[in-house]
């Protein structure tokens, strides 16, 4: 039996106000950010951030990022103290989440924080999902547009490719710039740490790591996350036996994540490389050790947690 495809419409005014009709339905749709292609609901809708789950598989104990027009917007829903509206202010709209106190009776199902009294807060800069976000009217909680715990997609192609029917309907923008998830700050008594590294780096914000904690408090902590369905060798100079081998820099392989060791085009190429990478015949993949300095940190993170398993 053939796998139904899901429709995949070109951005455009049509392609907005179809998507837009599909939301205020209480239906998800797919959609790029400047990080990855997300899987868009209305936060406010039970059933509709629960048929995010249900395309996912995702675990109900992970919370979701919402994304909104702008900083103000942001404070109707959560408090948002003078540090962190500082960081808002500096870089939203953007790859920034932030994890503020949820507002009592904001509407916001409860799905969406998973129970925690935290709520994960993005404004995004890319023209999709502000024009989605302007047309529906609504705050959209939306996750990466994949399978749990499988490669991130940054194009159209891999949306469909990841959930199929699953997801009624792609807006295809091609591909996304920033190519990894927000960097996620959470706040506690005053001050921030850096829960998740991203595009936006430590030196960038002048913030610490947060510290080590099993309890998930914010998207994107799970120890396996963004994982090809093939084995993953890390730091590898060279080929073994029967593996695809992604270089970077001066190690050369079957695809490489930049030629020029550019941490930036490596961070924008990663998860495209493992996609192509999980398609090809080699059973195993390598991939060329990055420096952690920088965009570095964040492009290690998640290598380091699609090859655990």
């Amino acid at each position: 039996m053939t796998a139904q495809i899901p429709r995949i419409l070109n951005f455009g005014d049509a392609a907005i106000a179809e998507a837009a009709a599909l939301i205020q339905a209480g239906g998800i749709v797919a959609v790029p950010t400047e990080t990855v292609y997300g899987l868009a609901a209305d936060a406010t809708n039970a059933d509709a951030v629960a048929r995010i789950y249900a395309a996912k598989g995702r675990p109900s104990f992970n919370p979701l990022i919402v994304h909104l027009p702008d900083l103000q917007a942001a404070e109707r829903i959560a408090h948002v103290d003078a540090a962190a509206r500082a960081l808002a202010q500096r870089w939203w709209p953007g790859p920034l989440t932030l994890v503020l106190p949820l507002r009592p009776d904001t509407g916001i199902a409860g799905l969406v924080t998973a129970g925690l009294d935290t709520i994960a807060l993005r404004v995004p800069a890319h023209r999709a999902m502000q024009a989605l976000l302007s047309a529906s009217g609504r705050p959209l909680a939306a996750p990466s547009a994949n399978a749990s715990n499988a490669i991130s997609p940054t194009r159209a192609a891999h949306v469909a490719a990841s959930l199929g029917s699953r997801v009624p309907l792609i807006l295809d923008d091609g591909p996304t710039t920033a190519g990894l998830e927000s960097t996620i700050v959470g706040f506690g008594a005053g001050s921030g740490a850096i829960l998740r590294p991203g595009p936006i780096t430590a030196d960038q914000l002048g913030l610490p790591a947060a510290p080590k904690d099993d309890r998930i408090t914010a998207p994107g902590q799970l120890a396996t996350h963004y994982a090809p369905a093939k084995p993953l060798r890390l730091d590898a100079r060279e080929r073994q036996g029967d593996e695809w081998l992604i270089g970077f820099g001066a190690i050369t392989g079957d695809d490489t994540l930049s030629a020029a060791g550019d941490p930036v085009e490596a961070a924008a190429r990663l998860f495209d490389a493992l996609h192509r990478a999980d398609a090809a015949q080699p059973p195993r993949i390598a991939i060329a050790p990055v420096p952690g300095e920088g965009i570095g940190e964040a492009i290690n993170d998640r290598l380091r947690r699609a090859a655990h398993r």
